[in-house]
């Protein structure tokens, strides 16, 4: 209970900040239930009026939630308290945290000559023989690149524009499962997940349909290597989701190709079929390094004018430096060789893993990307389980909001060789927990 923990305060502006604080130091857990307004109004000798204010703003800002009768409660991912991954027990082997081989990975090797001065690129914040290169990028596969911009990243990016576009309480539809820090990234700006289910094409068309119905303003996807589940569009789904797009024009959709060059799927994109208001973002950091904060996009002019005129007044541009370094890799022979060997890799970790489950009678999903999406029927148990075997997991609670639950394996530096024995003893652990639970 929050009794545990004292909230205080006088104003309203006080005692949100004091249940803020409480909630970002850990002090009040995710699903904690505030005091009901009128008592603690009494207990801190404030109108309710004020009690309520401070609830209201906590909720805009993604710090909680209200469940009607079941009152006021700390938020399943906080927005001062966004869910980290917990750290790897010492000896296991990590497959949670969904990084890239670092075998696969360029050498990073920064410009030599430095930008003379200290000066602001703000007039040119892009370089252009980049800009080039992006779209020499995107154009081949169909993606529309009049207009291109640049960002720390994708959710910098994506961040940016949600908050420009649109308020506290604004419904996003999100992929359910989907990417954690995505959907820990919407409660933070003060809005509402929406979950649209997904299959191993991508996001169901009724399913996204009724979320444009209950009013979402935006629609984040990924058009391939889903995360966690690996889905990616075909050609078919990818117009039956602009045929539904279609019914709301004004909706900003948000194609998140993060995988990209090592993604082991064509792209059919939303973009190339004329949705009015839409971005198609792309990031290195799974081909070219985790470091290399910096993501490409192509938007429609409106999106182009909103995101880089938030940009001028914060980070004003991305560091010409990186812009250089990335380019270099960009248009290095080495380099590209070097991708094309990571994306055949991936995909044969992944499906030896895939085949390996099988062999199981274990169902799992990964239509591509670099992660292996196996629904079971308890988490904790599966988790705890491989961890006795020296794996470590996902547990699959971090990417839900309405789907059922599974792990997430990550399966960029497993060899096949090793895919054997972790499905031999994923089977182990599902045997050992239907005994456990008389399942």
């Amino acid at each position: 209970m929050a009794t545990q923990y004292g909230i205080s305060g006088t104003t309203a502006k006080g005692i949100a900040s004091s249940v803020e604080r409480g909630v970002s130091e850990g002090l009040l857990g995710p699903g904690v239930a505030l005091p009901p307004v009128r008592r603690l109004a009494d207990e801190l000798g404030v109108s309710p009026g004020t009690v309520a204010t401070a609830y209201k703003e906590l909720r805009q800002r993604g710090i909680v939630v209200t469940r009607g009768r079941g009152g006021t409660v700390v938020a399943a991912a906080p927005a001062v308290a966004s869910r980290r991954p917990p750290k790897v027990p010492d000896g296991l082997r990590d497959l949670a945290g969904g990084h890239p081989d670092p075998q696969l990975l360029p050498r990073l090797v920064p410009p030599s000559r430095l930008s003379p001065g200290a000066r602001s690129h703000r007039a040119t914040p892009r370089v252009t023989r980049l800009e080039h290169v992006v779209r020499e990028w995107l154009g081949p596969d169909g993606v529309p690149t009049e207009h291109v911009v640049f960002a720390h990243g994708a959710l910098d990016l994506i961040g940016r524009l949600l908050s420009v576009e649109l308020r506290p309480g604004d419904a996003v539809a999100m992929e359910d499962p989907g990417y954690h820090h995505l959907l820990d990234l919407v409660t933070a700006l003060g809005l509402r997940n929406v979950p649209v289910a997904v299959d191993d094409e991508g996001l169901l068309p009724e399913a996204l349909r009724e979320a444009l119905r209950a009013g979402v303003r935006a629609v984040v996807c990924s058009p391939r290597a889903q995360n966690p589940r690996g889905g990616c569009f075909s050609a078919a789904r990818r117009d039956a989701l602009v045929a539904v797009l279609r019914e709301e024009p004004e909706v900003l959709v948000v194609e998140n190709d993060h995988a990209s060059a090592v993604a082991d799927a064509p792209l059919y994109t939303l973009t190339s079929r004329g949705p009015a208001r839409w971005v198609h973002v792309r990031t290195v950091s799974k081909f070219l390094g985790t470091d290399l904060r910096w993501a490409a996009a192509a938007c429609d002019p409106t999106t182009l004018a909103r995101h880089d005129g938030r940009m001028l007044l914060t980070s004003g541009w991305v560091s010409h430096l990186l812009q250089e370094t990335v380019y270099a890799l960009m248009t290095d022979d080495g380099t590209r060789a070097l991708v094309a060997r990571a994306r055949e890799t991936y995909s044969l970790r992944r499906t030896t893993l895939l085949r390996e489950l099988e062999r199981h009678g274990i169902p799992a999903q990964g239509a591509s990307g670099m992660n292996v999406w196996v629904p079971v029927p308890d988490e904790s148990a599966v988790v705890n389980g491989l961890r006795s075997y020296g794996w470590w997991v996902a547990a699959g609670a971090r990417f839900r909001l309405a789907s059922g639950p599974a792990v997430r394996i990550a399966v960029a530096d497993l060899q096949p060789a090793d895919a054997a024995r972790l499905a031999s003893d994923f089977a182990a652990v599902l045997v050992e927990s239907e005994a456990t639970y008389g399942g």
